[in-house]
C-alpha cells in the first residue's frame, strides 16, 4: 500500500461515519468502521506529532464530551502543571470553543443530573405503582402456570388412556393416530408456553425502582463526588453530549429521556444545592 494512499485513507472521515461534500462535513447514514474517538486520536497524531504523547493523566470528562462546533472529541490536558482545562481537539481546524477548567465543567455536566430530578412526592407514586404492578404480577405468572401444568396433566392423562384403549382394541389405530398426533402437538405447545411463562422476570420492577431513586436523588451526591466518579455517574444517564461556549446538549439512555421529558411537560422544579449556579 503506497504512502500516500495510507495518508488518505487515515484522513478520511467517512470510515468514522461522516462524509465531505462541497466543504462541508455531514454525518452520513453508513455504518462507521472504526470508533469516532479513535479517528480523532490519529487526526490528532497527523497535526504535528509523529507518535501519541502518553496520557500522564486521568482526565475525568475526557472521553464524555463532544464539540457542539465541530463534532470533534473533547480533549483535556494540563496547565501550569496542576490546572487540567478541556478543549476541543481541533482536528477539523480551529473552533468557536473556549477552554474549560474541570471543576467548572463538572459544575455545569451537575446541570444534567438536575434536569432528570423526580420530586419525592412524585417519586413515592411510582414506586408505589410499580411495586404493586410487581405484586399483581407475579400472582399472575403464578396462576398461568398453574393453569397450564393442569392442562398439561390433563393432556397426559388423554393419552396415557388412549393407548391403553389401543392395546385393549377398544380403539382403532386409525384413531390412535389421529387423536395421539393432535394431543402431543397439544402437548408440545403447552410446554412452550410454560417455558415462556417461567421466563417472565417481575423483579424488573425493582431495577425500575433503582433508576427512578437514581433520578430523585443522583445530584446531590454528584456535587460531593470527585471528578472520576462524577464522569461514572454521567455515564450511567447519558449516551451522548455535546458542549459549546454557553450551553450543554445531552442525549440520555432510556429510562432517563423519558423522565427528562415527563419532568419537562410536568413542571417540575429541580432541587437547588446550597451554591446555586446559573444552569446551562
Amino acid at each position: 500500500m503506497a504512502k500516500g494512499y495510507l495518508d488518505r485513507l487515515l484522513k478520511n472521515p467517512f470510515y468514522a461515519g461522516s462524509f465531505i461534500w462541497d466543504g462541508k462535513t455531514y454525518t452520513g447514514t453508513q455504518t462507521p468502521l472504526v470508533d469516532r474517538s479513535l479517528f480523532e486520536q490519529v487526526q490528532f497524531v497527523f497535526h504535528g506529532r509523529n507518535k501519541p504523547r502518553s496520557q500522564k493523566h486521568d482526565f475525568a470528562f475526557r472521553k464524555l464530551l463532544t464539540c457542539a462546533y465541530d463534532d470533534c472529541m473533547v480533549t483535556a490536558e494540563i496547565k501550569k502543571e496542576k490546572y487540567s482545562y478541556y478543549r476541543c481537539t481541533g482536528s477539523r481546524g480551529k473552533c468557536e470553543l473556549p477552554y474549560f477548567r474541570e471543576e467548572e465543567l463538572g459544575d455545569r455536566l451537575g446541570q444534567i443530573l438536575n434536569a432528570i430530578y423526580i420530586p419525592d412526592h412524585v417519586l413515592s407514586q411510582l414506586v408505589e405503582s410499580l411495586l404493586s404492578e410487581k405484586g399483581c404480577e407475579t400472582i399472575c405468572k403464578q396462576g398461568q402456570e398453574r393453569r397450564l401444568q393442569q392442562r398439561l396433566a390433563c393432556v397426559r392423562n388423554r393419552l396415557d388412556q388412549a393407548y391403553l384403549d389401543k392395546l385393549d382394541g377398544k380403539i382403532t389405530d386409525e384413531l390412535w393416530n389421529r387423536k395421539s398426533g393432535e394431543w402431543q402437538a397439544e402437548e408440545q405447545q403447552i410446554q412452550m408456553a410454560i417455558r415462556a411463562v417461567g421466563e417472565l422476570k417481575p423483579e424488573r420492577m425493582l431495577d425500575a425502582v433503582k433508576i427512578l431513586e437514581l433520578a430523585n436523588k443522583a445530584y446531590f451526591p454528584y456535587v460531593k463526588q470527585s471528578p472520576t466518579e462524577k464522569a461514572k455517574l454521567l455515564n450511567l444517564v447519558l449516551s451522548n453530549c455535546s458542549i459549546d461556549s454557553a450551553s450543554v446538549y445531552p442525549i440520555y439512555r432510556k429510562p432517563f429521556d423519558v423522565i427528562f421529558a415527563r419532568g419537562k411537560n410536568e413542571g417540575w422544579r429541580a432541587r437547588r444545592d446550597s451554591n446555586p449556579r446559573p444552569s446551562a
